[in-house]
C-alpha cells in the first residue's frame, strides 16, 4: 500500500466533507464504545488482569530473543517451518516463493494487519497468484479496491447502500443479479460466493493474534470462522505475524484473550478462538499438509531499543481508535496508511518514516482517553509527544509552527512574563468582543474560526488570577 500520510491535512478536510463517511462513523462509533463499556463493567478483575498482562508483556520484550527462539523450536517440533523477515520485501518474497513453489493459483486470506503492512496482496498478484480476502470487511474493501480504515472493522467507512452497490456490480459474474439491500441478505450472498473460494484455494494465509512459545501454537481470533477455514482446508497454510506477538505460555494467552474481545468489540469472547499448532498429523481428519510461519520485524526491533518500546505491547484491539475524537471525525483513510488513530500515529511514522508522516503525531488533542481505555496500558499521548518533539527537532513542521512553539516556550518558562502576556490578551479580547460576545474571525485562530465562532472572554481575569483570588479568600 502506497503511504499517503504526508497528505493527512488534505485527507482530513475531504473526510469531514464526506456525508456517507460521517454517517458510517457515527453509527459504528456509538456501538463500539457502548458495548465495550458494558463488557468491561461485567469483569470486576479487569484492572488486575490489565496490570498482570502489562508486566508479562514487558518481561517478554526484555527477553524477546529467548521467546522467539523457543517458539521457533516448538513449531519445528510440530512439523512446521519458520521464516524470518527483516523487511516487508523479505516477507512478501518468502510468501510468494512458497506459493509459486506449490504452483498455487489462488490464496484464501484471513484478516491480517501485518499482511496489509507488507502489501502482501500486491506481491501475490505480481507473482501470478490471486488473493481472495475471506473476512467480510476485507472482502468488501477488496472489491472496492481500498485499504482498511479500521483495525478490526476494515469496512467501517462503508454504508449498507455502498456495499449493496459493490455486491451488485461484482457478483453478477456468479449469476447473482438480484440487488440485495438488507444486511442479512448481503452476508448470505457473500457467504455463497466465498464458500467456493475456500474449497478451491491452493494456499491459506492468516495472521495470528498471539504466538505461544511453549507449545508452538498460534491463537487466531475471528467472529466469522473464515480464519479457521483458510487454515484447515488448503494443503498449505502460511501464518504471517509480527515478532512482538509471542507470549510465554497458554496461561498468558488466555489472560490476553480475556481483554481482547471486550476491548475490541464489547464481546466477552469472540465467536471463534482457535489454537493451531502446525500441519496435519497422522490420524488427523483435516488440516494442511504443509505449515509455514513468517515472522516480520519491519522496524519492531528499532522500537524495542528506543523510547517507543511500550508500543510493542499493542495487540491491535482498536479501542484507542474508537475513543479518539480525531479518528471519530475523519476515519482511517485520512491517516494515509495501514494503521490509523492514536496507535497508527505512533507506529506509522516509525515504519514509513517520520518525514513521510509528520502530521500524524499532531492529529491528537492529548485528551488521554486512548491511554485510559488501552487494555495494555500503553501511554499513547506520551509516545505521540515524543514524535512531536522529533518533528520539531528535525524541522518537519512548518516555520510558523516552529516559531510559534519557540515563542510559547519562551513565555511558558518565564512565569511572570507569561502571566503579564495572558492578562493583556484577555483584556484586549474582552474589549474587542464586548459587542457580539464572540469572534467570527481572529488572527492566529483561523483553524477554529473557519468552522465555528470563538467565544469572547467573559471578564478580564485569567484562570490563574481567578484561582489565586479564590484561594486567598478561603
Amino acid at each position: 500500500m502506497e503511504a499517503k500520510s504526508i497528505q493527512f491535512k488534505r485527507n482530513a478536510v475531504e473526510a469531514l466533507d464526506d456525508p456517507n463517511l460521517q454517517a458510517a462513523l457515527k453509527f459504528a462509533k456509538d456501538g463500539f464504545i457502548g458495548k465495550r463499556t458494558a463488557a468491561v463493567a461485567q469483569l470486576p478483575e479487569w484492572n488486575s488482569i490489565r496490570n498482570d498482562v502489562r508486566v508479562m508483556k514487558n518481561h517478554v520484550l526484555d527477553n524477546l530473543d529467548h521467546y522467539l527462539l523457543a517458539y521457533e523450536a516448538a513449531v519445528l517440533a510440530n512439523g512446521g517451518v519458520v521464516h524470518w523477515a527483516q523487511t516487508p520485501e523479505e516477507a512478501t518474497d518468502i510468501i510468494a516463493t512458497i506459493c509459486t513453489d506449490m504452483n498455487a493459483k489462488t490464496v484464501a486470506k484471513g484478516k491480517s494487519m501485518v499482511g496489509e503492512e507488507v502489501d502482501l496482496n500486491a506481491a501475490l498478484e505480481k507473482a501470478g497468484v490471486v488473493p481472495i480476502e475471506t473476512d467480510l470487511g476485507e472482502y468488501i474493501i477488496q472489491l472496492a479496491d481500498e485499504p482498511p480504515s479500521h483495525i478490526i472493522a476494515p469496512a467501517i467507512h462503508k454504508t449498507k447502500e455502498q456495499v449493496t452497490g459493490l455486491f451488485h456490480e461484482h457478483h453478477r459474474q456468479y449469476g447473482l443479479h438480484e440487488k440485495i439491500t438488507d444486511r442479512a441478505g448481503l452476508v448470505a450472498e457473500a457467504r455463497q460466493v466465498l464458500r467456493e473460494k475456500f474449497l478451491t484455494a491452493d494456499v491459506g494465509i492468516t495472521g495470528a493474534n498471539f504466538l505461544v512459545a511453549e507449545t508452538g501454537q498460534h491463537v487466531l481470533v475471528t467472529n466469522e470462522g473464515n480464519g479457521d477455514l483458510s487454515s484447515v482446508l488448503p494443503d498449505t497454510h502460511i501464518v504471517i505475524a509480527g515478532i512482538e506477538k509471542v507470549v510465554p505460555n497458554l496461561d498468558d494467552a488466555s489472560a490476553l484473550l480475556r481483554l481482547l474481545a471486550r476491548s475490541a468489540t464489547g464481546q466477552h469472547f469472540s465467536n471463534y478462538t482457535s489454537f493451531i499448532s502446525g500441519p496435519r498429523r497422522a490420524g488427523d481428519t483435516d488440516g494442511p499438509k504443509r505449515f509455514h510461519v513468517v515472522l516480520v520485524d519491519n522496524k519492531r526491533t528499532e522500537m524495542l531499543g528506543n523510547e517507543l518500546r511500550d508500543m510493542l505491547r499493542c495487540f491491535r484491539c482498536g479501542a484507542c481508535l474508537n475513543h479518539c475524537p480525531v479518528y471519530g471525525s475523519v476515519g482511517g483513510h485520512a491517516y494515509g496508511w495501514v494503521y490509523s488513530g492514536p496507535m497508527g500515529a505512533v507506529v506509522s511514522p516509525v515504519m514509513i518514516g517520520l518525514e513521510n508522516a509528520p502530521d500524524l503525531p499532531h492529529a491528537c488533542t492529548l485528551n488521554g482517553r486512548c491511554s485510559e481505555v488501552c487494555p495494555m496500558s500503553i501511554p499513547l499521548p506520551s509516545l505521540l509527544r515524543r514524535h512531536r518533539q522529533a518533528t520539531f527537532e528535525r524541522q518537519l513542521v512548518s516555520n510558523a509552527s516552529r516559531y510559534g512553539l519557540t515563542f510559547w516556550a519562551a513565555l511558558a518558562t518565564r512565569p511572570r512574563l507569561y502571566q503579564l502576556f495572558t492578562q493583556s490578551v484577555i483584556i484586549l479580547l474582552s474589549r474587542l468582543g464586548r459587542r457580539r460576545g464572540y469572534f467570527k474571525r481572529l488572527p492566529l485562530a483561523g483553524g477554529w474560526t473557519r468552522s465555528r465562532d470563538l467565544p469572547a472572554p467573559q471578564g478580564k481575569s485569567t484562570f490563574m488570577a481567578l484561582y489565586r483570588q479564590r484561594r486567598q479568600s478561603l
